[in-house]
């Protein structure tokens, strides 16, 4: 089940990374060599785990988080590990007729076939940078930029809703401007033309535009969890 929350303030502080006995760090190590020959594309950098998800006062969000590298979801593999998960920022990408963009991940990612918002796992900062709302957001508008060539201001971007998931992933989501869905999809073709000139797979292989949940089965391939519940809502939001 996903959670639905909305915050006047979201505020992220770091905190110590996990500790990891020996034993399962060897074992994590193990399954991730596994996994990189599967997927040579995989890549061990670096990468927020989310620590923790609190309220403070009545209207505001508290993300604790610390810093890893992709390795560490090795640990998933691993049996009786304790396990946080990432946080990642997402974009709804409404047409003007209502809908949204959802994209279905290429066989070059961790996730081939799964269909998803653009959006990703959020990046530690680097240097006296703070992780911070600024940050996601322009973390936001990078992503939707990559994943579907649709380049947007981070400015732009208006948080709308943040998920929090049964296994503790939590999830930070951003409204952009509504575009026309023939410029939408012509900014996609584009960028995979771009890429594919370049020998390399899009994020995405293919996009549509989704108005509301009884859609989604026709989505051939898994969903990410959150997608069901943030079309419903965009549903009664975007397309009112």
């Amino acid at each position: 089940m996903t959670e639905l929350l909305e915050a006047e303030e979201l505020r992220l502080v770091e905190v110590a990374p996990p500790a990891i006995p020996a034993g399962t760090r060897a074992a994590m190590n193990r399954e991730w060599a596994e996994a990189v020959l599967a997927n040579p594309a995989l890549f061990d950098g670096p990468v927020v785990l989310c620590a923790g998800l609190s309220r403070e006062g009545r209207d505001d969000l508290l993300v604790s988080w610390s810093r890893t590298t992709y390795r560490y979801f090795a640990l998933r593999r691993v049996p009786g590990a304790t396990v946080l998960r990432s946080l990642f920022v997402s974009v709804i990408q409404p047409t003007d007729d209502g809908r949204v963009l959802v994209g279905r991940m290429s066989r070059s990612t961790a996730a081939p076939g799964r269909w998803q918002f653009p959006g990703g796992s959020v990046e530690p900062p680097t240097g006296d940078e703070p992780l911070d709302e600024g940050a996601l957001r322009r973390h936001a508008a990078l992503e939707l930029a990559e994943e579907t060539g649709v380049d947007v201001p981070a400015t732009a971007l208006t948080r709308c809703l943040i998920t929090y998931g049964d296994d503790g992933q939590v999830g930070v989501h951003y409204l952009a401007p509504s575009l026309p869905a023939p410029v939408l999809q012509d900014r996609f073709d584009a960028l995979a033309a771009a890429e594919a000139a370049r020998g390399r797979d899009p994020e995405f292989d293919r996009i549509v535009f989704v108005g509301s949940p009884p859609e989604l089965p026709r989505l051939e391939g898994p969903h990410v969890v959150y997608l069901e519940p943030v079309v419903r809502w965009t549903s009664r939001r975007v397309g009112s």
